[in-house]
């Protein structure tokens, strides 16, 4: 009964150990910031915000989800009724790598491997040197489950700093700074 009981303490301490050891190495995505840029952490929870609208752009598909002040100003009719977003405005966009669903009818094609997620934030004050708005881009590995900020290696390069998209969205200034669409529902 003794080398019985000595056996299953010694296998609830290892079990305990590898737990403990697994969530210790997990990364905590909250605690990523782009270099002299946004925190992953100023978007918390945008996993849970509404969809804005779903885009596909050279060979990715995205979500494309916003905070309830972005919502908001979408309905109100920004940007086409020539107001700018409000200050607190964010939006995130995740990218995935399609795969064809084989054994669904008709194939649809959906989101395979995330690819990374790209973040933006109206701050007039804090951004006022890039159209009020601050960008940052984190690229996910999934092999290993582990986001990192994007750099100028990775396509589209990114700089380290809050305006790295900055200048892609200089073309969409009259939609103060905003290529998405919000679709009609």
């Amino acid at each position: 009964m003794r080398k019985s009981s000595l056996i299953n303490l010694v296998a609830s301490v290892s079990i305990s150990v590898l737990a403990t050891g697994v969530a210790i190495s997990a990364q905590d995505k909250y605690s990523l910031q782009v270099p002299n840029g946004l925190a992953f952490s100023e978007f918390r929870g945008y996993e849970d915000w509404p969809v804005i609208a779903i885009s596909e752009n050279e060979g990715v598909i995205a979500a494309i989800l916003g905070n309830p002040a972005m919502i908001g100003a979408f309905r109100e009719g920004i940007p086409g009724n020539g107001k700018p977003f409000p200050d607190g405005a964010k939006m995130a966009k995740i990218h995935w790598i399609p795969k064809k669903q084989e054994a669904y009818p008709g194939q649809p094609t959906v989101p395979g491997a995330q690819h990374d997620v790209d973040f933006m934030v109206k701050d007039s004050k804090r951004f006022a040197d890039s159209g009020g708005w601050g960008y940052g881009a984190f690229e996910y590995d999934a092999a290993s489950d582990v986001f990192r900020p994007a750099t100028t290696a990775d396509n589209p390069p990114q700089e380290n700093d809050a305006k790295c998209g900055y200048a892609c969205h200089t073309v969409v200034q009259n939609r103060d700074y905003v290529f998405t669409e919000y679709g009609k529902r």
